[in-house]
């Protein structure tokens, strides 16, 4: 037998259906399980909590398959994951998102929220693009293509085990084709009405952020008329939203050439005016005090950055990140203007994130309201018990 017992009061977390466990609360581990190993999971007194995957090098020791007596004879096998990715497809056709769509594009498996930890599934047309970033997801990623392949009909499925998370769990880094055929040109889905250009292969996380649905949809229909700014525009999501809305001019500013090419492209395919967008290839920081140092305005300011805060550590460091952004944004808005600003860390809590554009505004000497909050759309689930899911939050503000 293989299995780990937590320490006294360390359970409370397990009996709740949280998904991890740290390093930190075991108090034994018995039968030397190996990376991606199933292991029985006992309380201090030798209640059974369930089943999880086994990572020795990782902080987060172990990941629940399941929770309870109820799981303690399921078999994580091929019927496990057929299992998980029908609720998984279930769930999605009954929020609008049907894998027999084949222009659309949206998550399948939300790694921890769909039952699969550490494993990310996201459909773009007729392709699949798959992020692994856990031990127990990787020692089973053959079943998980498998099945994936059977159940979607799929043209191909690509991998983008490619994240330096990996590193953590002891995982290698590892692209490539797993199934069918996916092609080196753009893969063109349909959101919302709107063609995007995704690039699977070298693009960043899966290819594209489908997070943003929702807001990128919001910012188009109040851009009509408005001198917009995108900062960290990848390619060019919420400027296409917003020339379609009407924007009578949209900067779009990234540091990478590649992703520029790519919003570039967009604007072509929907047959939108060249004309009313330019695109700078540029540090964005760099940038915005370009912008300041000119007294340049704008009308509508996006801030969509990276992820700033990568553990506990530098929450700080991030923090400040934020507001030195924010700050440079709220000087360059128009009487009237507005702010969509967002953040993709887990670690950074909306009320942290709230206080920071506060103290950014204060420090600019605007006075904002804010008019809407923002967060991950209905194929990004947030399993309640794993609050840690939701990683993305966002605000929009209005100069008053």
């Amino acid at each position: 037998m293989k299995a780990i017992t937590l320490k006294a009061g360390r359970d409370k977390s397990a009996l709740r259906y949280h998904p991890w466990i740290f390093s930190g609360a075991i108090d034994e581990v018995v039968g030397d399980p190996a990376l991606g190993d199933v292991v029985e999971v006992y309380s201090y007194h030798s209640d059974f909590l369930g089943l999880a995957a086994y990572s020795p090098k990782s902080q987060i020791r172990g990941r629940f398959w399941t929770f309870g007596t109820e799981g303690k004879n399921v078999k994580i096998d091929r019927e496990f994951f057929s299992d998980i990715l029908d609720r998984a497809i279930a769930s999605r056709k009954s929020r609008g998102f049907d894998i027999h769509d084949k222009e659309c594009a949206f998550r399948l498996v939300n790694a921890e929220n769909d039952g699969i930890p550490g494993c990310i599934i996201d459909k773009y047309a007729d392709i699949y693009s798959v992020e692994i970033l856990a031990a127990g997801a990787e020692v089973n990623r053959q079943i998980i293509y498998e099945l994936l392949a059977e159940k979607t009909g799929c043209r191909g499925i690509y991998e983008r085990c490619d994240s330096e998370v990996r590193k953590k769990e002891g995982l290698p880094l590892r692209t490539g084709v797993v199934f069918g055929e996916v092609p080196d040109e753009p893969v063109i889905i349909n959101e919302n009405g709107i063609l995007f250009p995704i690039d699977v292969k070298n693009g960043h996380k899966t290819g594209y952020y489908l997070d943003q649905r929702d807001a990128r949809r919001r910012v188009g229909e109040l851009a009509r008329g408005k001198k917009m700014l995108n900062c960290f525009c990848y390619t060019g999501g919420f400027g296409l939203y917003a020339l379609r809305g009407g924007c009578e001019k949209v900067y779009q500013v990234d540091v990478s050439k590649d992703a520029l090419k790519l919003a570039k492209e967009g604007i072509m395919r929907n047959k939108l005016s060249t004309a009313h967008a330019t695109h700078i290839e540029a540090d964005v920081f760099q940038y915005l005090r370009k912008c300041r140092d000119k007294a340049e305005t704008f009308d509508f300011i996006v801030l969509d950055p990276p992820k700033f805060v990568e553990s506990k550590d530098n929450l700080q460091k991030g923090a400040r990140g934020y507001k030195d952004i924010n700050l440079l944004a709220m000087k360059l808005l128009a009487e009237g203007g507005m702010l969509a600003t967002f953040s993709c860390s887990g670690l950074m809590e909306m009320d942290l994130f709230q206080k920071i554009i506060a103290d950014a505004a204060a420090d600019a000497h605007r006075r904002v309201q804010i008019i809407e909050r923002f967060g991950q759309p209905a194929d990004h689930p947030v399993n309640t018990a794993f609050p840690e899911g939701q990683y993305l939050k966002g605000l929009l503000v209005q100069v008053v």
